[in-house]
């Protein structure tokens, strides 16, 4: 049997099945990014929930394992060499799931390269600028009486959704016919943007008519609805 006791978050959430990957997380629109890919690839995972209500992202074992104390983080016990690894950053684990079981990222070289620029424009746009809406339109941002910052994500999230609407036309996935890692990071936030935001008609989602037949055939996998639900949360 697998020993991962040299890992500290192990003291806080003890592996019950130490030979599986390892999954701390909870079902945000980024956390489930790695629980939809593990359902994908069938990889045997034992999942813990990290709880933002009691700060168990802050505690010393999570930062053991994410000194950025965010979620999701895995640590696997076979990995390269066939020795533990552990690894944040969404984004970063989705490439190292579909490397080791070679799922979900295309093999041919231009193609891959296509699906890696698909990702980080989730990473480094769809992510953070949905997330804001989310700030200004549901959380403590609301009651901002300047509504000039929500306008300006607003205006933001309908761009980025506008490129994906028009990218998406003529084609099944983001990478043609080819579902993948690229999908699995994009469409939580979409349905996180319209559903536990509400901010639907704020952004005039209707108007992205490709973007939500995408959307719709993603919730539609089975491995997706399984993974929208891991962790559980208590």
């Amino acid at each position: 049997m697998t020993d991962l006791s040299a890992f500290a978050i192990t003291k806080k959430w003890p592996a019950a099945h130490p030979d599986r990957l390892q999954l701390y997380s909870l079902p945000t629109p980024n956390g489930v990014k790695v629980s939809i890919a593990l359902e994908e690839t069938g990889l045997a995972y034992e999942p813990h929930l990290v709880s933002f209500d009691t700060q168990d992202q802050l505690s010393p074992e999570f930062l053991s394992l994410n000194p950025n104390n965010k979620i999701p983080a895995i640590l696997d016990p076979h990995g390269p060499g066939g020795r533990p690894l552990a690894l944040f950053e969404s984004g970063a684990i989705l490439v190292y799931l579909a490397d080791k079981t070679g799922q979900l990222l295309p093999r041919d070289a231009a193609r891959r390269y296509e699906a890696l620029q698909w990702l980080m424009f989730q990473m480094g746009g769809v992510g953070p600028m949905f997330g804001q809406v989310g700030f200004f339109h549901k959380f403590a941002g609301k009651d901002f009486e300047d509504k000039r910052p929500r306008d300006r994500y607003v205006a933001e999230a309908r761009r980025l959704l506008a490129v994906l609407d028009g990218h998406l036309q003529g084609r099944e996935w983001l990478v043609g016919d080819e579902y993948g890692i690229a999908d699995i990071a994009t469409f939580p936030w979409i349905n996180n943007l319209i559903g536990f935001y509400g901010a639907g008609e704020l952004v005039g989602y209707a108007d992205f008519r490709e973007v939500d037949r995408v959307l719709q055939a993603f919730l539609a996998r089975p491995a997706v609805q399984r993974g929208l639900r891991i962790p559980a949360r208590g």
